[in-house]
């Protein structure tokens, strides 16, 4: 599971929301969830109020990867959606990889072999 944890650069409010969105995201969602945070409105320069550093600086608090991006001009939109994908991929190969069957209760199903089942023919079925 993963989410883009979005805020507009041009506003301040929606800056300091993220960390809000980011507890619900903890408490609400699986543990294994990734998130990346973005700042919008890339291509709004002048109307620039969180600063790129702040951004970074958040997002490596939360433990998060951080882009900037604009919609509106499609500057990072596919390198974000990719990027999230990549650790979701990630994370879900990593935790194949340590999966045990006895521990995480999962049922074994039945074993393929070339050798055809008998039939019974004794069967009144």
């Amino acid at each position: 599971m993963g989410f883009i944890l979005m805020y507009d650069i041009t506003n301040e409010e929606s800056f300091n929301a993220v960390q809000d969105w980011s507890t619900q995201i903890k408490t609400y969602s699986w543990d294994n969830a990734q998130v990346l945070l973005v700042g919008n409105k890339c291509d709004m320069e002048d109307e620039r109020v969180v600063a790129p550093e702040r951004g970074r600086q958040l997002s490596e608090q939360l433990g998060f990867e951080y882009f900037e991006a604009s919609a509106k001009d499609n500057i990072n939109v596919k390198q974000t959606f990719e990027r999230l994908v990549d650790i979701i991929c990630e994370r879900m190969s990593e935790s194949l990889d340590n999966s045990d069957p006895t521990v995480t209760g999962a049922k074994q199903g039945p074993q393929l072999s070339e050798q055809p089942q008998r039939s019974h023919q004794d069967c009144a079925c």
